[in-house]
């Protein structure tokens, strides 16, 4: 059976024993959430590689639990989008365990996950893998909002409204849905750009987040790593900003963790 998911931190009861074919980038948190979900294996998307091959570190990470798992590349396919995986999504990389099965880079994703339904079971429970929240990353005397970071956008809290979000999750809308670009009404967020991609789908919240009065840029997939938002934070270089962020100065370029000291005491 195959599973489809935008984003594999939803998943139910009927991922379990299934193929995963999931929006979300291929980082080691999503490839953690298909083995906790007893996946038979899992299809993500690359997120354009990046920072450290942060985009495909789920490839390996399965090999050692002995789940066959592929990306898509982000180049064939939206991110964060199951509908267009089916229709263009073209493979980019597979882990061993994969690659026994047939799958091979340039096969269509629906090509391959037929293939990895015939997956024997994970032989082995996967290694722990945590996402991290933290509040008040960069404490700074007179500053009038928080910095949060958030390795996942799922993580975002209603206590954040007003903040400053910082996530390493990608900034493509979830399936195209304009109303999940952000849980909560920041006074600015930030994402990584997943290499930006087909029809620049990773960084399509961006406009959605204009429209709702947040600031909103993403940093470039070689400067931080995918699934890291202190990398986010310390090493991303901005890539794409929005209106909103522009008029707040923020500039293609620029050091995120500069940008972020000057808004954290903006007015």
């Amino acid at each position: 059976m195959i599973y489809f998911a935008d984003t594999i931190t939803r998943l139910d009861a009927g991922a379990r024993d299934a193929v995963i074919v999931s929006g979300s980038h291929g980082g080691l948190y999503p490839a953690y959430l298909a083995a906790k979900a007893q996946a038979r294996a899992v299809i993500l998307n690359d997120a354009g590689v990046g920072k450290d091959g942060a985009g495909i570190a789920s490839l390996g990470y399965l090999q050692q639990a002995g789940t066959a798992a592929a990306t898509v590349a982000h180049t064939s396919c939206r991110i964060g989008d199951t509908e267009d995986m089916k229709l263009r999504g073209v493979v980019s990389h597979c882990n061993e365990a994969a690659y026994a099965l047939g799958v091979r880079p340039g096969m269509a994703c629906l090509e391959a996950a037929h293939s990895l339904e015939a997956a024997p079971l994970p032989s082995s429970p996967p290694l722990p893998v945590r996402e991290g929240r933290l509040v008040d990353a960069m404490p700074l005397t007179g500053g009038s909002r928080r910095v949060v970071l958030v390795d996942s956008a799922s993580l975002v809290a209603p206590e954040d409204a007003g903040q400053i979000v910082v996530t390493g999750s990608h900034g493509g809308l979830i399936g195209g849905v304009a109303a999940k670009a952000l849980a909560v009404d920041a006074w600015a967020a930030v994402f990584h750009d997943a290499g930006v991609g087909i029809d620049r789908a990773g960084t399509t919240r961006l406009a959605a987040l204009d429209v709702r009065n947040i600031a909103a840029v993403t940093v470039d997939a070689s400067s931080a790593r995918i699934g890291d938002a202190r990398s986010v934070l310390e090493d991303g270089v901005l890539s794409f900003v929005n209106e909103l962020a522009a008029a707040r100065g923020a500039r293609v370029g620029q050091r995120l963790y500069e940008r972020l000291a000057d808004w954290c005491v903006a007015p």
